[in-house]
């Protein structure tokens, strides 16, 4: 991390989402990841907004049992209905200081209105 920033999500990685080797499912990643980005959709769209893409994601290293991980989110587009959010996340052992990047991706989300409909971000 280059910055002092609060993250848009932080969790502890548990047994139940690791495989049988204690390495965290990477689709359980991604739905951290994707949770941190709708939060930071949501706040910008002021409502409702949907992920309707994700562009692809490499895992640089593991994330186990009992690391925290947090998932920071930049803001990098707003369109007339979407939003493109920049996703880092990152690992860290219980006892130490120092974090690892794990991931990242770029999430697209269109904010919709109550009846399921995209609406302006703006409006």
């Amino acid at each position: 991390m280059t910055e002092r920033r609060d993250p848009a999500i932080r969790v502890v990685a548990m047994p139940a989402d690791a495989n049988a080797y204690g390495d965290i499912f990477g689709g359980w990643l991604l739905s951290v990841m994707d949770n941190g980005a709708g939060l930071t959709a949501a706040r910008r769209a002021k409502g409702r907004a949907v992920t309707v893409a994700m562009d692809g994601m490499v895992f640089h290293a593991p994330v186990k049992i009992g690391d925290e991980v947090s998932v920071y989110t930049e803001i990098e587009k707003v369109g007339r209905t979407s939003i493109t959010i920049a996703v880092v996340a990152y690992r860290r052992q219980r006892s130490e200081e120092t974090a690892t990047k794990v991931t990242e991706a770029k999430f697209t989300f269109v904010a919709i209105d109550d009846h399921g409909h995209p609406r302006a971000v703006d409006g």
